[in-house]
Formats: structure tokens, C-alpha cells, sequence
């Protein structure tokens, strides 16, 4: 049996159930569900990081030859566009620190303004919705991966 993220322990619940009304209200474009969906997740311990995971396997999964510069501002602004057609709040800052932290490249101690987590609550949904539009694929097996990810990380430090 494999195990799916449903499995786990209520708080890895939270994140991931928090993470799919979000995803999934930045997908339909539907701003009524998608703060109170934020709002569970920027209240969700760890759902940063969760969602990093999701980020980065998604990165890697659109761009299986690796990622250049371009890539990355290409990834930026089709997300920053997309979601300022909706969201009038989008700070492209905040979607570039999410794409260079899950890709392990950001240092908040090098930032001036490092995003706050609410801030992060807001934006990561808009990004993976973008990434997973790009896949084609549904949130489900990132969050599976993302949780397997995280548990092998804790397990090995």
C-alpha cells in the first residue's frame, strides 16, 4: 500500500488539505475562497516548507534539462502576470524569493525586506496553481512526494 498524505498525522493534514483549497481557488481564479484558504495556511506550522517541496519538484519535473536564469524569469513572470490579472496584492519579490528558496539559493540574511510567512501564505499558492498549469498534472502526487521529501530530510538530520 503506499502511503498518501492523508495518512499522516493531523497537522501534515492541515497543511495539505490548507495547500488544496488554495491551489485550487488560485486555479479557478475565485478570491472568496482562496483567503480563507491562505489565512488556514499561513496559520499551519511547516506549510512553507511543504510547499517548497512542491515548488521545487515541480521545477524540476517542467525543466528536466536543468534550470537556467531565463527559466526562472520566465516561470516569474508568467506567475506574477497571471496572478495580478486577479490579485492586485502579487509582489514578484515574494514569488522570486519562493522559486530561489526551493531551489536553495535565497538567504533571508542577504534580503533587506525577506518576505514575512503570511506574505509567503499568499504567494505559494498562486506559484504551484502556476507550476501545476505548466505540468498538467493534479497537486496530489507533489504533496505526496513533498511529505515523503520533508520525513526523509528530518529522519537523515
Amino acid at each position: 500500500m503506499t502511503v498518501t498524505w492523508r495518512h499522516l498525522p493531523a497537522p501534515a493534514r492541515e497543511i495539505a488539505v490548507s495547500a488544496e483549497e488554495a491551489v485550487a481557488a488560485a486555479r479557478t481564479r475565485d478570491t472568496a475562497a482562496y483567503e480563507p484558504a491562505v489565512a488556514r495556511l499561513a496559520a499551519t506550522d511547516r506549510a512553507g516548507l511543504v510547499l517548497g517541496a512542491v515548488v521545487r519538484l515541480l521545477l524540476e519535473e517542467t525543466n528536466p534539462d536543468g534550470l537556467a536564469g531565463d527559466d526562472v524569469r520566465r516561470v516569474l513572470e508568467r506567475c506574477v502576470r497571471g496572478a495580478a490579472q486577479w490579485r492586485a496584492d502579487v509582489d514578484p519579490h515574494v514569488v522570486l524569493v519562493l522559486l530561489a528558496s526551493a531551489l536553495g539559493v535565497y538567504d533571508p540574511g542577504d534580503d533587506d525586506a525577506p518576505p514575512d510567512p503570511a506574505a509567503i501564505a499568499r504567494h505559494a499558492p498562486l506559484l504551484v496553481a502556476d507550476l501545476l498549469a505548466a505540468s498538467g498534472r493534479p497537486l496530489d502526487g507533489y504533496l505526496d512526494a513533498a511529505f515523503a521529501e520533508v520525513a526523509r530530510t528530518e529522519l537523515h538530520d
